[in-house]
């Protein structure tokens, strides 16, 4: 779950819940039973298609086994950033991390429970139930919320299939799959900054996870990334930059640096060369995209975040106490800058020297 901005032309187009891919007329689009889903967002999502002109009929499928985001997780969700003042983890406020928290707590209510609505409302009330014992204070309309889910049962259903026999039919047939990963591997609940990390696992596991499909399958896993670094919310940043001037407000600026889902201004900063190749070895990425280079332009120098060194040390790896990871002084290399303009150029070969030299660099210590 995450939100990605799509430029086509000159339209602009801000998908949460949606894959890309349904911008591509020809593409069948899963939403897989790793995703937490809140219905509304995603109904709403999908009338904003048609007011696009954009025909989604029979190419959008729902997993069954994919569970639901209530507007009670919502509520709590902002609750609990809430009270944890100026230690919040910086979440989204969407409702994410209690949905997956009913999920572990086997009390989630699945997309393919609305099917059979006896059950889903027996399933609702004892969730609902938990929940305001849980979080005193919480009310939540449960006679509305269900009439609202009954009336749009129907059209949910229409959409839900059991996207594991999908998928993998669909391999059988031959068909080209590209499977669209969000956040990223520094905020995997597993791998990143934890506490300060969303509640799923944004790297490679989850195609297999969260999709249903054996590893055997996977054929290329590309990694993305930009040429400067970005954290929306909270956590250690090695390479941040003051966003309030110089450089740090060139890339913030010029790289439109606010969230898709919130419109907060991202924390911008240098080239982290170590998470890039931590994240590399988790991935076993077998190629990467380096995006919005453009960004750099127009700067004297530019710096890549070479190494970590903890009290004097080099350090290998990522640190795993935050403790230690708050504290990493950041060993830089300086590389001369661009001044032309590359935002129309298609063949590395075109690209002014230096810019090429950075990305060779980039490509190197990786």
């Amino acid at each position: 779950n995450a939100g990605h901005t799509i430029v086509v032309g000159n339209k602009k187009y801000k998908f949460h819940l949606l894959p890309s891919g349904i911008l591509n007329d020809k593409a069948s689009c899963v939403v897989g039973n790793g995703v937490v889903v809140h219905l509304p967002s995603f109904l709403n999502e999908l009338d904003s298609l048609a007011k696009n002109d954009i025909d989604h009929t029979g190419r959008v499928f729902l997993s069954d086994r994919a569970h639901l985001v209530f507007d009670f997780h919502q509520e709590v969700d902002g609750r609990q950033e809430d009270k944890l003042g100026r230690h919040k983890i910086g979440t989204t406020k969407k409702g994410i991390g209690p949905a997956y928290a009913s999920k572990i707590s086997r009390n989630g209510i699945r997309v393919g429970d609305l099917q059979d609505f006896a059950y889903f409302e027996m399933r609702f009330r004892q969730l609902c139930d938990h929940a305001v014992k849980s979080h005193p204070g919480l009310e939540i309309d449960v006679e509305t919320q269900l009439a609202y889910y009954k009336s749009i049962s129907q059209r949910v259903s229409s959409m839900t299939v059991d996207t594991i026999q999908y998928t993998n039919d669909q391999y059988k047939q031959g068909k080209k799959i590209l499977v669209e990963g969000a956040n990223a591997t520094m905020l995997d609940i597993d791998f990143g900054t934890y506490p300060y990390v969303t509640s799923s696992n944004p790297s490679v596991g989850s195609v297999l996870t969260g999709l249903g499909v054996s590893p055997n399958k996977l054929r290329s896993i590309y990694g993305t990334v930009k040429a400067y670094c970005t954290r929306v919310g909270e956590g250690p940043f090695p390479t941040e930059l003051d966003t309030s001037g110089g450089i740090g407000m060139h890339l913030s600026q010029v790289g439109a640096e606010y969230g898709t889902t919130t419109g907060r201004a991202r924390r911008c900063g240098w080239l982290d060369i170590p998470q890039m190749q931590y994240s590399a070895l988790i991935n076993g990425m077998t190629s990467l995209n380096l995006t919005k280079l453009d960004v750099l332009t127009g700067l004297a120098e530019v710096k890549i975040g070479k190494a970590y060194k903890y009290k004097g040390e080099y350090i290998g790896g990522m640190p795993a106490s935050l403790g230690v990871f708050s504290k990493v002084d950041v060993e830089y290399e300086v590389m001369p800058g661009w001044t032309e303009d590359i935002s129309q150029v298609k063949k590395f070969s075109d690209l002014p020297l230096n810019c090429q030299r950075y990305v060779l660099r980039v490509q190197e210590l990786i």
